[in-house]
């Protein structure tokens, strides 16, 4: 009796809390259910490989295997998960001359996935999230230092991209704060029964699903395939908004932006249709053996990138957050020695650093000065 009152609590106060944001229901839940990429025997949404995350959650399970995985979870890891000190950052002094990108492209890394673009004199977010943790509670995922910029030091922002919902790519304080900016918001479909609940103005939200495209201004933004899931309340209503990859595209430049993706051939799909990238963002942390359905492993990230036939190389979803074992450092040291075996251009700027493709600054190795 009392744990099923428990029970029916936690629901309670799961589906009531604001930061868990709304799932699609009514008309706009059968509007969605039309894509070809949801699945009405399972009601929600499915990577194209059937089944991957599902076999995953099976398979990695933490009680599959509990002695070969006692080492790999958060109360016995002898991992340095978390940096002893502040990571360095270098706080450009962010202006007109930021916008100015006709023909070029600028970016700033936020951390984790958090990036502002500039293309085409216009300012782009993805998946900002400027909050103190990357959770629904203070205390959980906090971030390791505060925002290198504070929300209003930041330009006008023209656009905030969405991968999907998990908290470290949706963050409810930070989409408040856009609401009366004069800014859109580009997701994949679902997404808006969130940014609706928190006071986002529907006009100024466009949803699509893989491979739809939409032309603003002479930008266009190209929903593309990712193999993740989504789902603000564990493994309750998982997987009933899509998530997605993009491709950024200008007259002269484009850009490849992963969200969260393990490696499949939707990379080299991509690649063929849009490539090649001028640059690309590749989800690059928060990796793991039994999650590999969901992140890349670092030799992904390599295969991912020469699927793609891309320029530049920028890992992503790494350095403020820490929700895999690994060391925080692994990312940057793993990727940078498979990237010179193939001589790739990497580029792994500090947090803060503007970065212009036009003339890329020589970048140097910050990381390891904090490597003991």
């Amino acid at each position: 009796m009392i744990a099923s009152l428990f029970s029916i609590l936690s629901i309670l106060f799961l589906t009531s809390c604001e930061q868990f944001g709304n799932i699609p229901s009514g008309e706009y839940k059968l509007s969605l259910a039309k894509s070809k990429n949801y699945d009405l025997n399972q009601d929600k949404f499915v990577n194209e490989e059937i089944g991957v995350i599902e076999k995953m959650k099976e398979e990695g399970s933490f009680w599959k295997k509990p002695l070969k995985n006692l080492k790999n979870n958060w109360f016995f890891s002898s991992n340095e998960t978390n940096p002893k000190v502040f990571l360095p950052e270098k706080k450009n002094l962010i202006n007109e001359d930021f916008k100015k990108s006709l023909n070029n492209i600028k970016f700033v890394w936020l951390g984790h996935s958090s990036l502002m673009i500039s293309i085409n004199n216009k300012i782009i977010l993805t998946d900002p999230v400027f909050s103190p943790s990357a959770s629904p509670f203070s205390w959980f995922i906090k971030r390791y230092q505060k925002p290198v910029y504070a929300l209003d030091e930041l330009p006008h922002v023209d656009y905030i991209l969405i991968s999907h919902d998990h908290y470290d790519h949706l963050d409810i304080n930070t989409i408040k704060y856009f609401i009366d900016k004069n800014t859109k918001f580009i997701a994949p479909l679902g997404i808006s029964s969130h940014l609706l609940k928190w006071g986002v103005p529907n006009n100024n939200i466009i949803e699509l699903d893989w491979w739809d495209k939409i032309i603003i201004e002479d930008l266009h933004f190209i929903c593309t395939p990712a193999q993740h899931f989504s789902g603000r309340k564990g493994f309750i209503d998982s997987q009933k908004t899509l998530w997605s990859s993009w491709v950024i595209r200008s007259n002269k430049k484009s850009i490849f932006f992963s969200g969260d993706s393990g490696y499949s051939d939707h990379y080299q799909n991509i690649g063929k249709k849009f490539g090649p990238f001028d640059i690309v963002f590749m989800d690059s942390g928060q990796y793991n053996e039994r999650w590999r359905a969901a992140h890349n492993m670092p030799n992904e990230v390599i295969k991912g990138f020469e699927d793609l036939k891309g320029k530049y190389l920028v890992p992503i979803g790494w350095g403020m957050f820490t929700l895999a074992m690994h060391d925080w450092y692994d990312p940057p040291v793993e990727i940078e020695r498979r990237a010179k075996n193939k001589n790739i251009d990497l580029l792994i700027p500090m947090i803060g650093e503007s970065v212009d493709l036009k003339s890329k600054p020589k970048l140097y190795n910050w990381w390891k000065k904090l490597i003991n």
